[in-house]
């Protein structure tokens, strides 16, 4: 079990630096043309099986903790939600499995403040500052939800903060792994530089018409 056990650690690993690379690729690279949407596949794929994998690993034996298994639906919630954006700018979009999805991170983000709480009487404040993040993005979510033409005017800002956003879980995976900081330092220095990187796109997005939403559908 255990051999098994770091065999899905060692892909989750391996998943999470194609997920770094290819992250990288597609926001340095003009959205909505091939390379940008090539690697954005990349990137939410290789996201997408590590989520998973840092999740049945922290579910297993002798490796069980909650504290990751929220990191990982944190993560997945935005890199899902991010690419599922893109469905948006496209009328009669079943929102059903989106909702859902932002139902998930409600529930997970109370979870993530109470559990804590309840059984060690104390709040983590790195868990506390994911949940905030995450239960404020899930209920704009599902209020966006309600106005499907808003919903197709917002793809794009929708899009790019989402995947920005996992991004940032990824990286912020990557620093705290390798200790590049003390203390829980490392958990909020990537998501302060990606909000940083998400205003400036988002300010690009506003300013250039080359990244309106009309002009990326026809590429």
């Amino acid at each position: 079990m255990e051999k098994l056990i770091n065999l899905l650690i060692f892909i989750h690993a391996f998943l999470g630096g194609v997920s770094l690379l290819s992250g990288l690729i597609a926001l340095s690279s003009r959205k909505g043309k091939k390379l940008h949407k090539v690697a954005g596949l990349f990137f939410f794929y290789s996201m997408l099986g590590s989520g998973i994998l840092a999740i049945i690993v922290a579910s297993l034996p002798s490796h069980e903790s909650p504290f990751l298994i929220a990191i990982g639906v944190f993560s997945l919630y935005f890199v899902i939600t991010g690419f599922r954006a893109s469905r948006f700018k496209r009328k009669n979009v079943s929102l059903l499995f989106d909702k859902l999805i932002s139902f998930v991170m409600l529930v997970t983000a109370v979870l993530m403040i109470a559990i804590p709480l309840i059984f060690f009487r104390q709040i983590n404040i790195v868990l506390t500052t994911f949940a905030g993040v995450g239960f404020f993005f899930a209920l704009r979510d599902l209020k966006l939800y309600r106005n499907p033409e808003q919903l197709r005017e917002k793809w794009i800002k929708l899009h790019l903060g989402k995947m920005i956003g996992g991004y940032i879980s990824a990286a912020t995976a990557f620093v705290v792994v390798n200790s590049f900081f003390s203390g829980f330092i490392g958990w909020f220095i990537p998501g302060i530089i990606g909000t940083f990187v998400i205003i400036y796109w988002l300010h690009k997005v506003e300013k250039e018409p080359v990244y309106t939403p009309e002009t990326i559908s026809k590429d």
